[in-house]
């Protein structure tokens, strides 16, 4: 088990370089969702569980959800990222 600490780009900067975050199938798990979240070159740069996405957003109101899970990824994009 690795000890190492994930570090997260700065929302402002993780906003500059997410074009979109798309919720699809994981093709590795039958019956799993995943939130997939790709730059302006449509290229993948990390991706999150829906369900732990889910828990960690916790309850929102049905029309702030999508505004909700969008500042909750990007605060979570690894300064890895930048360079994909």
């Amino acid at each position: 088990m690795s000890d190492q600490k994930i570090e997260y780009l700065p929302y402002e900067e993780a906003a500059k370089i997410v074009a979109a975050i798309q919720e699809e199938e994981d093709i590795h798990q039958d019956n799993r969702r995943i939130l997939t979240v790709y730059n302006h070159e449509d290229k993948e740069l990390c991706w999150f569980d829906f369900n732990e996405v889910m828990e960690g957003v916790g309850e929102v109101e049905a029309g702030e959800r999508k505004e909700t899970v969008q500042n909750y990824i990007l605060s979570r994009i690894p300064t890895w990222a930048r360079d994909i």
